[in-house]
């Protein structure tokens, strides 16, 4: 192995890149969720409420390294990391790490199924797997929509996005307003869309 090989997460942001390369090199999500290597501290990278990566304070503007670094983030209890198989290193999220930037609906009831692209490439269904949750913005009582990503990752729905949702509300089987998905009922909080 080289030196760059060998250099840890706290180099600079081509070498954390090359290091994710090689973790994935056919291009395929990596198994994080089966890494579990050692902590090597914080590294000065976060993403925004709107979905912007920094890296030192810097908007990263390529998509293609934005897509490399969201394919092996990972996340624990309220923490998020960047994870190889050898390394790992905190990063900070304001809110979640991806955004749902464009839906299909198709059917309706119980039949509908829901298809969500986020701003990072992931395409998931909303059902079982991939439940949706909603809530009560503070100040605004807004109703904000997520989406369940992979292993405890979840998008926020774009405002543009959320409105577009919020033309699938319908009454569930206990009364509850939600949206059926999937074969499966997400309900809004109680409250929501001025429910009593």
């Amino acid at each position: 192995m080289g030196a760059a090989e060998n250099q840890p997460f706290g180099g600079d942001m081509a070498g954390l890149a090359a290091l994710i390369g090689r973790a994935a090199p056919d291009g395929r999500k990596p198994p994080v969720e089966r890494w579990n290597p050692p902590f090597c501290g914080d590294i000065d990278m976060a993403i925004d409420r709107a979905g912007q990566w920094h890296y030192m304070g810097t908007p990263i503007g390529r998509e293609a390294l934005v897509r490399l670094f969201a394919s092996v983030l990972k996340r624990d209890a309220d923490a998020y990391f960047l994870v190889t198989p050898v390394e790992k290193v905190g990063i900070r999220v304001a809110d979640v790490p991806f955004l749902a930037v464009e839906m299909h609906a198709a059917g309706d009831g119980d039949g509908r199924t829901l298809t969500l692209r986020t701003n990072v490439g992931d395409v998931v269904e909303a059902g079982p797997e991939h439940r949706l949750r909603f809530v009560i913005e503070e100040g605004s009582g807004g109703l904000v929509p997520y989406v369940h990503v992979r292993a405890g990752l979840e998008a926020r729905f774009t405002r543009a996005l959320a409105q577009e949702a919020a033309e699938l509300v319908e009454e569930g089987p206990d009364g509850r307003l939600g949206i059926r998905a999937g074969g499966v009922f997400h309900p809004l909080p109680k409250g929501a869309m001025g429910e009593a």
